[in-house]
């Protein structure tokens, strides 16, 4: 079952208060970004964010959750509805993501 658009646009507005929340439509999901580092993505209707260390201390219960079938497993966020807390946990998480790979130019 893909994400619905309605989904991804409440999520957004949630996260309406941080600057350079981005996102990627992949395969009928959808890919989270903040300032450029992934940290999550909406899988049928779910918000599932990366295993962080962060993400574990804010939400210590949460279960662990696959995207899809032969991925690694990741965080499920079921506090969806409190904006205050989503920010808090991006603004968390961000030190412990990797910053994005440099692309190559073509020649």
């Amino acid at each position: 079952m893909a994400s619905s658009v309605e989904y991804l646009n409440y999520i957004l507005e949630q996260l309406s208060a941080l600057e350079g929340i981005t996102y990627r439509a992949m395969m009928g999901e959808y890919i989270l970004y903040y300032q450029d580092r992934i940290i999550g993505g909406i899988y049928d209707d779910r918000l599932l964010v990366k295993p962080a260390a962060a993400a574990r201390h804010l939400m210590p219960e949460a279960p662990e959750e696959l995207p899809y079938e032969g991925t690694k497993p990741m965080l499920l966020v079921e506090q969806v509805d409190d904006s205050a807390f989503l920010c808090k946990l991006c603004e968390a998480m961000l030190p412990e993501l990797p910053a994005p790979r440099k692309r190559r130019q073509k020649a």
